[in-house]
């Protein structure tokens, strides 16, 4: 492993410790947040109410040093509320841009399935681009923008399905559940004293041990970890044979193919290799792909799900030598 490849296993490492003193369990999750903020994508984590969603995205924002801001999304949310708007200065006779919470670098949209399609759509150019256009002014966001959106399962009261446009902008689908029995426990415990999660956090328990500078340069580094030839066309076969599988209606598009390379070589770099395996595409290929791949019908009433048809995807793409 090279010097830059070191430096960033060293990174990767001092950052998950300082996670893990408010975060309990959860570490596939956590990965899978560090892997898409390398990869300089974003993220829908999807869990239960109570699970730690939110508090995962404020943790990692006050780890990497960056500023973090919160959206409560509601059906009665308006797109001006996230982007900002222009508000008339009567002193100065002119009009005054007022910024949204969307001008940050860590953006938390919460529960954003509990708001309409035309709300949510406020972050589609923000999300592709990084940037925000106010009555025809387009402002610049920052370079590490990242958003990492919760929600609730779509059966839960009072969701809204996410648009196929919007939700293909995700590079990962990170699912949160129940944390196991001694995870439990151990939060139990603390809420007896007074080091609850949410006070470790908000008494500075915890430090941010990189800067937005070492962020870019994190991402930077992954370009060091190799990706062979035949490694890169497993991946392109794989995402072609979804367009192809007889179950699915709509598979996954390029921007899945850039997201299945992108987090595959983030994923060797979180298992501090500097190379990219089959085992990391197969690691990667679910949570790049459940949201954005539809069945058909007939064989979602049969009970076939997303996972069981990806699952055997990979059990027949031929894996390389």
């Amino acid at each position: 492993m090279n010097e830059r490849l070191e430096i960033l296993k060293q990174r990767l490492d001092t950052i998950r410790a300082e996670i893990r003193k408010v975060i309990i369990g959860q570490d596939d999750a956590v990965d899978q947040a560090l892997i898409a903020t390398l990869a300089g994508q974003h993220a829908l984590l999807e869990g239960p109410p109570g699970v730690g969603k939110t508090l995962l995205v404020r943790t990692l924002a006050r780890v990497l040093g960056s500023p973090f801001a919160r959206i409560q999304f509601t059906p009665d949310l308006m797109p001006a509320d996230i982007t900002g708007t222009s508000v008339f200065n009567l002193q100065r006779s002119e009009f005054t841009l007022v910024k949204g919470p969307i001008f940050t670098t860590f953006l938390l949209a919460d529960e954003i399935n509990r708001a309409p399609a035309k709300t949510q759509s406020a972050l589609l150019q923000a999300m592709q681009e990084r940037t925000v256009t106010i009555d025809r002014d387009t402002h610049e966001l920052s370079p590490n923008f990242t958003v990492f959106a919760t929600q609730n399962p779509i059966e839960y009261e009072g969701t809204y399905p996410l648009p196929e446009a919007q939700k293909d902008r995700f590079m990962l689908k990170v699912p949160i559940g129940y944390p196991e029995r001694d995870q439990e426990l151990e939060l139990a415990s603390r809420m007896l004293g007074d080091h609850s999660p949410e006070q470790t956090l908000n008494a500075d328990g915890v430090q941010p041990v990189v800067s937005g500078e070492e962020i870019f340069s994190m991402r930077t580094d992954l370009q060091n970890v190799l990706v062979r030839p035949e490694l890169l066309a497993y991946i392109v076969d794989v995402i072609r044979k979804t367009r192809a599988h007889e179950s699915i209606l709509i598979g996954g598009g390029p921007r899945a193919t850039q997201a299945l390379l992108l987090g595959s070589r983030a994923h060797a770099a979180i298992q501090s290799r500097d190379f990219v395996t089959p085992d990391d595409v197969k690691a990667m290929a679910h949570p790049v792909l459940v949201h954005r791949l539809i069945l058909r019908p007939e064989y979602e009433i049969e009970g076939l799900t997303i996972a069981d048809v990806l699952t055997k995807i990979l059990q027949d793409v031929p894996i390389p030598r």
